[in-house]
Parts: C-alpha cells; sequence; structure tokens
C-alpha cells in the first residue's frame, strides 16, 4: 500500500448496496456519509468484514481510518480490520 496520508481520522461511515458490485466482493459495501471532505461519499472503504455482514445495510459506524491508494491506484479509505469501531445506528 502507498500511504496518501500517515494521519488517521475518526469518520463516519455506512453500509450501502452499490448499484453495481463489478469488480468487488460482496453485496454490502461501506462508504463515508456526506460532508466529511477529503472523505468523498463515492469512495469505498476497505475495513472489517463485519460491518457489512452483521449490521443491517444502512448501518452508520464511527472508525478510525485514513485515505491512501494501492500502487498509484485509485484512491480509498482504509481502516484495520482489528480496530474497534462504534455503531451509531
Amino acid at each position: 500500500m502507498n500511504k496518501i496520508s500517515n494521519n488517521y481520522s475518526e469518520i463516519v461511515v455506512e453500509s450501502f448496496l452499490p448499484p453495481s458490485t463489478a469488480g468487488r466482493h460482496g453485496d454490502v459495501h461501506i462508504r463515508p456519509v456526506e460532508d466529511q471532505y477529503p472523505f468523498l461519499k463515492e469512495m469505498f472503504v476497505e475495513c472489517s468484514k463485519e460491518l457489512m455482514n452483521d449490521y443491517a445495510v444502512g448501518t452508520k459506524f464511527l472508525i478510525r481510518a485514513k485515505i491512501t491508494s494501492r500502487q498509484g491506484g485509485k484512491e480509498f479509505i482504509y481502516s484495520s480490520y482489528k480496530w474497534p469501531y462504534t455503531v451509531l445506528k
């Protein structure tokens, strides 16, 4: 992973069903909620699978994350699957 920033932030994310899952695993995905620049709602979040598998679609969570990319590819949001998170609703 290439680091875009070493700074982690607490952000609110939500589970959702994207219109297309082409090139992605699973039906449920995680994205940031609106108005958290530079964490854009269009970005996907790599995090614990628990957020996608153990809660209803639309559930919001508070996580610790940062923006990164893989070898100069498309930017995404990363949060370690080992880190705690807070279920908001």
